[in-house]
């Protein structure tokens, strides 16, 4: 899979043209707040149908336009090259593959799998369990694209039966929101669970090499609740043991107001050997964590589809030090993949890595190419 041409109208800050991109590495260079990490985003947003860092659609649209905004992308695959559109509006999205609408991201030829790579998930190993989630979500949803259409499915449940909680609704009326929590919870976890021992690997043999002589990195998935044990377990399914779960606990959720069981409370364990990371991982290490983990999801996805995925990084050169970013910049050269990558500073960015890469300045909204001089 290619990428080879993104198109903006209205959205963020980027004006409205047309970008190409090499087919193995496109850096985009320039002051920070230009567009480079917006130009990312729309390209996120091709692939997966969701945005990289808004949490909101009107986040993306141009302030004070009054226009949807429209990103558009050619993209080369062993079927032939496809054209992607997705307009965004202030609470709407619609996505269109070669003019047809599409709703789901497995309806775009299975998925168009992408990983990327951002200074906020440098923080991820310290902060709390969402953020974890969604960095083993997205590798989820790389490998399974209905994985969204069953964690919004999921949420909606989720969010009608917390309310129910809080109005002290009829017990009735609350179980009827369990069964669709347990089945559909029961499908995001295994999902998570199966995708966990496959990049697992990866994430360690990469660890082991950006941080030698740190102890090994270990990951594990933490079921919330004593209730939920994991599927190792015989006897019952995961479902059914949800499903009760749910009930055991109603007594402790009306106190409350919230579902404390599910795969919404559940979290990503990351140590380095014995001790948990997110209390004993300095800086430097916690970011040899993630990049590690990023590092095991593509290779897992070459595995799987039997090519890279795009890979989309923002700025990661300025937060690693100098040697992990040297074994980035090693990595990037010997992958059989597109990249595209941003940075303030050209430095940062080994020319080895780089040779054949299509350079683009960013300023004000627009991406013009334009060659560098390195250094020597």
């Amino acid at each position: 899979m290619f990428l080879l041409e993104v198109k903006t109208r209205d959205f963020r800050n980027l004006v409205e043209q047309g970008v190409t991109l090499a087919r193995h590495t496109t850096v985009l260079f320039g002051a920070n707040g230009q567009g480079k990490t917006n130009f990312l985003e729309a390209c996120y947003l091709l692939c997966s149908l969701r945005p990289l860092r808004a949490h909101k659609l009107a986040e993306l649209v141009r302030i004070g336009s009054e226009r949807s905004a429209l990103v558009a992308g050619k993209f080369d695959l062993p079927s032939g090259v496809r054209e992607v559109e997705v307009e965004i509006g202030r609470d709407s999205r619609n996505a269109r593959v070669d003019g047809k609408p599409v709703r789901d991201p497995d309806e775009l030829f299975g998925g168009l799998a992408t990983v990327a790579f951002t200074p906020d998930d440098l923080a991820v190993v310290k902060g709390g369990p969402e953020g974890r989630r969604r960095l083993l979500d997205r590798a989820v949803q790389n490998r399974h694209p209905s994985h969204l259409a069953d964690a919004r499915d999921y949420q909606r449940a989720l969010r009608s039966r917390n309310e129910l909680l809080r109005q002290d609704a009829d017990p009735a009326l609350l179980a009827s929101f369990d069964e669709p929590l347990a089945r559909l919870g029961a499908r995001l976890r295994t999902r998570r669970e199966e995708i966990l021992e496959e990049v697992s690997p990866g994430a360690q043999s990469a660890f082991a090499e950006i941080a030698r002589g740190e102890p090994p990195l270990v990951v594990t998935y933490l079921a919330a609740g004593r209730d939920s044990d994991d599927l190792a377990g015989g006897g019952a399914s995961l479902q059914t043991r949800l499903l009760e779960a749910l009930r055991r606990r109603l007594p402790r959720d009306r106190e409350r107001g919230y579902t404390s069981v599910g795969p919404h409370a559940d979290d990503l364990g990351l140590s380095l050997g014995e001790r948990a990371a997110r209390l004993y991982a300095s800086q430097g290490q916690s970011r040899a964590v993630v990049l590690a983990f990023k590092i095991g999801e593509i290779e897992n996805l070459r595995r799987a589809q039997g090519r890279a995925p795009l890979l989309l990084l923002d700025d990661v050169s300025s937060e690693l030090d100098p040697e992990r970013n040297a074994w980035l910049m090693q990595y990037l050269a010997a992958l059989e993949g597109q990249v595209v990558l941003t940075t303030t500073d050209l430095k940062l960015v080994a020319k080895s890595a780089v040779k054949e890469a299509l350079f683009q300045r960013v300023a004000g909204g627009r991406i013009a190419p334009e060659n560098p001089l390195f250094s020597e």
